[in-house]
């Protein structure tokens, strides 16, 4: 996992093809006006889903983990926790389903303070609970840019 603000996105680009796009989109799309949906950058390889919620209390979660595409999530406004967790051995919770490329594990994970300008970049290595509450329920607008995990 990688966690840090959007201005300082150049120094992650080489990690992983696609990359680039993904804090391409990001640093040139007026986030805040976009309405919720999907956004194709690179067809299927590298898309958007703009995202509005409440977050929700960490116990009421389940880390998730992804096979075929990396998460870049950017918070635009509003706060959340994110909980992260390297896979190990972790007791799955749902198995994967390969329609939505995602399986739920057991756990909480390590918590990770989100907030405007932030960004995480989670590959199918890491497991993540995001859209947790940080201090109090708030209501989060945020960019999940999915990016293939194939080269």
């Amino acid at each position: 996992m990688v966690l840090d603000l959007l201005d300082r996105s150049s120094l992650y680009v080489s990690l992983h093809a696609g990359l680039d796009k993904a804090f391409g989109f990001l640093q040139r799309t007026d986030l805040a006006g976009l309405p919720p949906g999907r956004y194709p950058i690179d067809g299927t390889h590298v898309y958007a889903l703009v995202q509005e919620y409440q977050t929700q209390p960490l116990a009421d979660g389940f880390l998730e983990a992804h096979r075929n595409y990396l998460d870049v999530q950017y918070i635009v406004s509003g706060e959340e926790l994110l909980g992260y967790a390297p896979l190990t051995d972790q007791a799955v919770q749902t198995p994967y389903d390969a329609g939505r490329d995602i399986a739920f594990f057991q756990g909480a994970g390590i918590p990770c303070p989100m907030r405007p300008g932030m960004f995480a970049v989670l590959f199918p290595t890491d497991l993540h609970l995001p859209a947790r509450t940080l201090t109090a329920p708030c209501r989060v607008r945020k960019v999940v840019v999915k990016v293939s995990a194939q080269p």
